[in-house]
């Protein structure tokens, strides 16, 4: 009777840790709120007057502030109303404000003209690009941004920042949904529900955090970019072969920090899947990067080159406005042929990244994450142009999947079915085994409560059915 009962509370304690997946050890959440409002107050005021960086850091700092006042009164921690406050503070009021006084990002004029290249000549590239704004260093399927802008002109709701927002928020909702629906972290409804409410708490705090945050507010291309990347890698943990190539296929349209997302997921599914699930993900990833760029370098080459190759890496005639002072930047300031170092650099940090994932492939998402993370921080700490924005990739790659994990941790066991006692459940390679005329008869010669111990290759193939979602 007592087993029993243990067995019967010990779904509800792993659903109630589900619920609240920040509990438990020292208050943090103050200190990163307080940090975040440092941090913020610096941007504001080391920022030039009239920008959108400047009217961000100011509000921010009292937004996180404020959510720190909360997070403090609160016996909860990494609760959700500071979340919100901070949300509301860092993101919701500098987006409005920002929009209505008509101030962003460079980028967003980037992307809508792009879209009006795109349905005007062929292409989202201008062929003779000569100041700064003239270039589009992103991938063509960024231009999609700029459609509502080209079809509505220039309404509130129709600028290419609102969309990037949009973008962002539906990638990071799917990504909940695909950890947390029916069949996901949880089981029964309401395993569902707590699971969906852990998975809103997470993605408040990611919004909220500043590196997220600020983007969404000046308009930032980068969000919608990591919001695809979390959902490729829930996909991945969930075993969706298929559908993980196709949304990191999309996100690889967008921009190029997404392409190493591409070998990353496909390592980490070979070894979870083997070789059929690293196949179908490669084949999902590749057409929609055929269907969208290989167009676009038919169209125009010359400008595609210019555009989205020597731009970016800062090889071009004209300098990127990307000149964050990290390693890359410094090498070739300082450095004769610092241009050439520096590509030289990245490519061998690509090898060394591409020849661990052959050598010592990630076993789970969070090691595939850490290990996409460190390849881009290599990428970002060595390009000649760079930026520190650039820092919502490691730093998203880092935390998302980790707290994901944690509610997969707290999932509780699959019940076996009424008519199949816990002893007599069978692996698929059990039951492959049985079949053979070497292992037939097998069950009636063992007794079912050694059925685990099967001797031969029965014993050495062990694959859960879970391998098969």
């Amino acid at each position: 009777m007592m087993s029993q009962a243990a067995r019967k509370q010990e779904p509800r304690s792993r659903s109630r840790s589900a619920a609240k997946p920040f509990a438990g050890g020292r208050r943090w959440d103050r200190l990163v709120l307080l940090a975040c409002a440092v941090s913020a107050l610096v941007v504001g005021l080391a920022s030039p007057d009239h920008t959108s960086q400047k009217v961000w850091g100011l509000v921010g700092a009292a937004g996180y502030a404020c959510a720190a006042l909360v997070a403090a009164r609160s016996s909860t921690p990494w609760a959700r109303t500071p979340a919100v406050v901070a949300v509301t503070g860092a993101a919701a009021v500098p987006l409005l404000y920002l929009s209505v006084i008509g101030r962003a990002q460079m980028e967003v004029g980037v992307v809508e003209r792009a879209a009006d290249l795109l349905f005007s000549t062929g292409t989202p590239y201008n062929p003779a690009p000569h100041a700064v704004q003239d270039f589009n260093p992103y991938l063509p399927g960024m231009a999609i941004f700029g459609i509502p802008h080209l079809l509505f002109g220039d309404t509130p709701f129709a600028g290419a920042r609102v969309w990037f927002l949009v973008g962002f928020l539906a990638a990071v909702a799917g990504a909940v949904r695909v950890l947390t629906g029916r069949g996901g972290l949880a089981t029964g409804s309401s395993g569902t529900a707590r699971g969906a409410t852990a998975g809103l708490t997470g993605a408040l705090w990611l919004i909220a955090c500043p590196v997220v945050a600020l983007p969404l507010s000046i308009g930032g291309v980068d969000p919608p970019v990591i919001g695809l990347l979390c959902l490729a890698l829930a996909f991945t943990q969930r075993g969706r072969a298929g559908r993980a190539g196709l949304v990191v296929g999309v996100a690889a349209v967008l921009k190029w920090t997404a392409w190493p997302a591409i070998p990353v997921i496909v390592a980490v599914l070979a070894v979870r899947g083997g070789k059929r699930a690293a196949f179908r993900c490669t084949a999902a990833a590749a057409g929609p990067a055929a269907l969208a760029i290989v167009p676009a370098v038919l169209v125009d080459t010359s400008a595609f080159y210019q555009n989205v190759v020597l731009y970016p890496l800062g090889l071009g005639p004209t300098a990127s406005s990307a000149q964050s002072p990290l390693l890359g930047h410094l090498i070739v300031l300082l450095l004769p042929h610092g241009k050439a170092v520096t590509t030289a650099l990245i490519a061998l940090s690509a090898v060394g990244v591409g020849v661990s994932l052959l050598v010592r492939p990630p076993r789970s998402t969070v090691a595939a994450a850490d290990r996409l993370a460190l390849g881009l921080l290599l990428a970002i700490a060595l390009s000649p142009a760079t930026r520190i924005g650039y820092a919502i990739y490691p730093i998203v790659l880092i935390a998302w999947p980790r707290f994901t994990a944690r509610l997969s941790a707290d999932r509780p066991a699959t019940p076996h079915p009424a008519s199949e006692p816990p002893h007599h459940r069978r692996t698929v390679a059990s039951r492959l085994c049985t079949t053979t005329p070497a292992t037939a008869g097998c069950d009636a010669r063992r007794r079912p409560h050694r059925e685990h111990h099967r001797a031969g290759a029965c014993a050495q193939l062990v694959v859960s059915d879970r391998d098969f979602d």
